[in-house]
């Protein structure tokens, strides 16, 4: 196939919270570019992948899930995730099927209303389901609204995921790649870096706590010459409380969550990571707008 008639295309992951957005992307790229967790809403912007092979490029974008929201942080993140569906090329709507029935994902499928892409239908963690529960399923979701196609995977198993992406590559244009051919992602590392922190803070506190958390890359610096990178990195919270439980015993939470993050920041720079993490209120900050804007959002 010629370079200049490859199979590209711009293609956005949009579904409910916790769905599996993230992982379904990690996976087709076969490395971790986005952030994942048990809880849902863990995702808040957009994030690019790139699949590149000799005969298509797929520039994929992960969204904030698609949920009820009164917050200004929360209605920013469900515009983010709607805004992504006017500039691309397919549509990839994913849902859990162990969690959500087709009959409560009729709001959510509303937001595909009026969209002149091709959408599909990803019926994700099949794995949870006994095999005589998917096809009623699908039948359902086809009276919801008029898929491209219904294609069930286990994103986590990496199980029709092959199948998804024959499916997806008949529904992209030609033309040429978008991106050059070495990098997965468009994201900076001061990015994914505080990504990775945040990540961290989700998995290791409860409750609101992540909910209220925010990261702030403060300064990056690579000595070449050591091969050490140091990162100053600042935890924003809301409240006085929540400081505190980030902080932990004696700085303990603060350490594990220090420690748990500069190993995945190695793995990701392939060098050696000083990581300096602060805690710092901002009361109510979820709720500042000039604050989510500096934060890229």
């Amino acid at each position: 196939m010629q370079e200049d008639t490859i199979k590209s295309g711009i293609v956005a992951i949009v579904g409910p919270p916790n769905a599996g957005k993230s992982t379904l992307m990690n996976g087709l790229l076969g490395q971790k570019i986005s952030i994942v967790t048990p809880k849902p809403q863990t995702t808040r912007n957009r994030i690019i992948g790139i699949l590149n092979d000799p005969s298509y490029q797929i520039v994929m974008l992960d969204t904030p899930g698609l949920h009820k929201a009164d917050k200004p942080l929360n209605l920013e993140m469900v515009k983010i995730a709607v805004s992504s569906l006017s500039e691309v090329d397919a549509i990839l709507f994913l849902v859990d099927v162990s969690r959500s029935v087709p009959e409560k994902q009729k709001k959510t499928v509303e937001y595909l209303k009026g969209i002149a892409c091709p959408a599909i239908l990803v019926l994700n963690k099949i794995d949870l389901l006994k095999k005589d529960q998917i096809l009623p399923l699908i039948e359902m979701y086809r009276d919801i609204y008029p898929f491209a196609a219904i294609i069930p995977i286990s994103a986590l198993m990496n199980n029709g995921t092959d199948i998804l992406l024959q499916e997806l590559l008949r529904l992209l244009p030609e033309g040429p790649r978008l991106y050059p051919e070495d990098i997965p992602t468009d994201a900076t590392e001061r990015f994914i870096v505080a990504e990775i922190i945040r990540e961290k803070i989700f998995l290791l506190t409860g409750q609101e706590i992540p909910y209220s958390t925010a990261v702030v890359i403060e300064s990056f610096k690579e000595d070449e010459e050591r091969s050490l990178v140091t990162i100053h990195a600042t935890i924003v919270v809301e409240k006085s409380s929540q400081k505190a439980i980030i902080i932990g015993k004696k700085g303990s939470k603060l350490q594990q969550i220090g420690k748990n993050s500069r190993y995945d920041i190695e793995k990701l720079m392939a060098q050696r990571v000083m990581l300096k993490l602060w805690v710092k209120v901002h009361k109510n900050w979820t709720s500042d707008m000039r604050f989510i804007r500096d934060l890229g959002l």
